[in-house]
């Protein structure tokens, strides 16, 4: 029997090398994945809209329209919350909090990644996730989820 492969909106910040090394590694794990469709990751740094001059008006508005539209389509939208983890921050990118927002409110399930262990997490985030792999062994865990199943996953985090 065939397994159904599932599309996945990759939520991140992506504008440190730390940042995009991460993406890399999700991206690899989901790939190996048998319920994830390889071929189906939305990945938003590659869609930037180069035709646009960067921060424009309609280079906004349309990388914007794009990741909703993307968000809204996806079977799943997975979150990585690092975002200046090499600095020893643990606050996640406002954008990717976003979009998991959006993720939610448009009933697609939010799967979160954050590979550092020594953050909270805020109790709106805490309640909108359908599962959590939290330090860098348990995201590795990410190649074996179910996408199909969607079992629920809870992290220890403390919740604010």
């Amino acid at each position: 029997m065939a397994t159904h492969q599932n599309s996945v909106y990759l939520a991140s910040p992506f504008f440190s090398d730390g940042q995009k090394k991460r993406i890399e590694t999700v991206v690899a794990l989901l790939k190996q994945n048998p319920t994830i469709d390889s071929d189906r990751i939305f990945i938003p740094q590659d869609h930037q809209f180069e035709q646009e001059p960067f921060g424009s008006f309609k280079w906004q508005d349309a990388v914007f329209a794009s990741d909703m539209r993307q968000v809204r389509k996806a079977d799943v939208v997975v979150a990585i919350l690092d975002y200046q983890l090499e600095e020893g921050l643990t606050e996640p990118d406002s954008g990717t909090i976003f979009e998991i927002g959006a993720a939610y409110q448009a009933n697609v399930p939010v799967i979160m990644v954050q590979f550092g262990t020594n953050s909270q997490l805020n109790l709106m985030l805490a309640r909108s996730y359908t599962a959590f792999f939290n330090g860098q062994n348990d995201v590795s865990h990410i190649k074996e989820y179910d996408f199909n199943n969607l079992e629920t996953r809870y992290t220890d985090k403390k919740v604010l």
